[in-house]
C-alpha cells in the first residue's frame, strides 16, 4: 500500500497510489509517499519514476546508516516500542528524500506515522517539502522518547523503593528481571537516540537542505542531547539501584550465615557434654548417679542458653 500526501494550495490531501496515469501529479506539489508492506510492483513504479533503489529490505541495509548522493538521501534506521511492562521490540526504517520528496519504506505497522498524519493534515501549512516531513516525525519520536524515559524513571524510582521499603513484596527472580529489563530498554533507547542524532548531524551538513529546515533540525538535535543526558542519567540510577539490592542480598544472606553459625556455637558445649558422659568409663563417679541423666540434660540446656544470652549482650543477634 502506498498513501501519497500531496499539497494543493493551502491544504494537504492524501491519495491512495494506484499508479502515476491515475494521478494528477502536475496539478499538485507531492511531499510524501508512504510505501506500507508495499508490493514488488509498486516498489517497481516508484523506483522507476524516481530513480531510487527501493528493493533492499531494511532490516539487511541497516548497516550503511546514511548515504547521499547527487540526486538523493537514503537514511536507515529504526525505531523502538515498549509492548508490554516487561517487553520491547525495534522496528527497521528506510526514508528516501529526492526531488525534495520523502519515501518511507517500512514492513508492519508504526503508530508513530498516524500522528504524523494527523499533525500534517491538521496543520499543512507548517510544511513544504519532504525534509519538514522527516523533521515532524524525528520530532514526534523524540516526545515518544522522552515519555519512554519518563516511564523507565518512573519505574526505576518504584524499584528503589520496593528494594529499600519493601523487598519482601517480590522473589529476588522478580527484582532481577525488572532490574535487567529496565537497563536493556534503557540501552536499546539510548543506542536509538545516538542513531538519530547522527543521521541528523549527517543533514546539518548535506546542501540538499535548505537552511529554516535546518533551523528546525538544530532544535531537534538539542532535544535528542538532553535525552541521551536523561538515558545515561537513568542507566547510573539503575546501576546504583544494582548495587543496593546486591547489597540487601548479602545482608540477608549475612543474617542466614550468622544464625547458622550461632547455632552451632551454641550446640558446642551440650555436645561436648553429651560426648563426655558417652564415654562408659567404670571410674566415672557420675555413672552410679541416680539423677546423672537428668543433670547432664539439664547441664547441655544452660550450656546452649548461656551462649546465646551472650551474643545478644554483646549485640551479636
Amino acid at each position: 500500500m502506498i498513501n501519497v500526501f500531496a499539497k494543493n494550495n493551502e491544504l494537504v490531501e492524501v491519495f491512495a497510489f494506484h499508479g502515476f496515469e491515475d494521478f494528477p501529479f502536475e496539478e499538485r506539489n507531492i511531499l510524501w509517499y508512504e510505501l506500507v508492506n508495499p508490493t514488488f510492483a509498486e516498489l517497481a513504479c516508484i523506483a522507476q519514476n524516481y530513480n531510487l533503489n527501493l528493493y533492499e529490505d531494511p532490516e539487511k541495509s541497516a548497516v550503511v546508516k546514511y548515504w547521499e548522493n547527487s540526486t538523493s538521501i537514503t537514511i536507515n534506521t529504526y525505531f523502538i516500542y515498549k509492548d508490554s511492562p516487561l517487553a520491547f521490540h525495534t522496528q527497521a526504517i528506510t526514508y528516501f528524500i529526492a526531488n525534495n520528496i520523502l519515501f518511507t519504506l517500512y514492513r508492519g505497522d508504526f503508530p508513530i506515522f498516524q500522528e504524523v498524519q494527523r499533525r500534517v493534515l491538521a496543520s499543512p501549512k507548517k510544511f513544504h517539502d519532504g525534509f519538514d516531513i522527516l523533521a515532524k516525525i524525528l520530532e514526534l519520536y523524540f516526545e515518544k522518547g522522552a515519555d519512554c524515559l519518563e516511564e523507565v524513571n518512573r519505574e526505576t524510582s518504584a524499584l528503589r523503593k520496593q528494594i529499600v521499603f519493601e523487598l519482601e513484596a517480590r522473589t529476588h527472580e522478580e527484582t532481577l528481571i525488572s532490574l535487567s529489563f529496565l537497563q536493556e530498554f534503557n540501552m536499546e533507547l539510548r543506542d536509538s537516540l545516538f542513531d538519530k542524532r547522527r543521521i541528523i548531524t549527517a543533514l546539518l551538513k548535506s546542501n540538499k537542505v535548505d537552511s529554516e529546515t535546518k533551523n528546525d533540525f538544530n532544535i531537534i538535535i538539542k532535544d535528542f542531547n538532553s535525552l541521551v543526558e536523561f538515558s545515561t542519567a537513568n542507566l547510573n540510577a539503575l546501576d546504583n539501584i544494582q548495587n543496593l539490592f546486591t547489597s540487601q542480598v548479602n545482608v540477608e544472606q549475612n543474617k542466614i550465615i550468622k544464625l547458622f553459625t550461632v547455632a552451632t556455637m551454641a550446640m558446642m558445649p551440650p555436645t561436648l557434654i553429651g560426648t563426655i558422659y558417652g564415654m562408659n568409663f567404670e571410674v566415672m563417679p557420675e555413672l552410679r548417679w541416680e539423677y546423672g541423666y537428668p543433670t547432664a540434660i539439664v547441664a547441655m540446656i544452660v550450656s546452649t542458653i548461656l551462649p546465646i544470652l551472650y551474643f545478644k549482650k554483646k549485640g551479636w543477634l
